[in-house]
């Protein structure tokens, strides 16, 4: 697969339009993913940790992001590399995700956590993909 090759059909991209929580304490969070044509994917069963850092790289806020984002983007910019784009699929029963980089040379990092992916994709402010067969009409609580 090429990395600047043309979006595949069986893919939409997708905004962050929620980030939240399932449980008063904070500790497993959720997402809402919302395609153009308003159709949505509910992402939870991830950590609460992971739903703050979320939260705060779309705010943008003035805070320091995690040591471990940091250490991927000094990662990136020695090897000249750059996240492009990041692509949502389930695997059985689990959510999971590739990771497109390009620079140097093209690079596709496969079948990793989608939560993590998600707060990359979010922290480089980057296109997120999730097949289709994910997307929902839209859902009132």
């Amino acid at each position: 697969m090429e990395i600047d090759q043309a979006q595949e059909p069986d893919y939409e991209t997708v905004q962050i339009d929620y980030v939240g929580f399932v449980d008063p304490y904070a500790v497993e969070g959720m997402l809402v993913l919302k395609a153009p044509d308003g159709k949505e994917f509910h992402m939870r069963a991830f950590s609460g940790e992971v739903a703050r850092h979320i939260s705060s790289f779309i705010e943008s806020t003035d805070e320091p992001g995690p040591s471990i984002y940091k250490m991927m983007e000094e990662i990136c910019e020695e090897n000249e590399l750059v996240l492009v784009k990041v692509k949502i699929y389930d695997s059985g029963e689990v959510l999971r995700a590739n990771l497109y980089f390009t620079g140097k040379k093209d690079m596709v990092l496969r079948n990793y956590r989608a939560s993590d992916a998600m707060a990359l994709g979010a922290f480089y402010n980057i296109p997120i993909l999730v097949r289709k067969n994910l997307l929902k009409e839209h859902m009132e609580a």
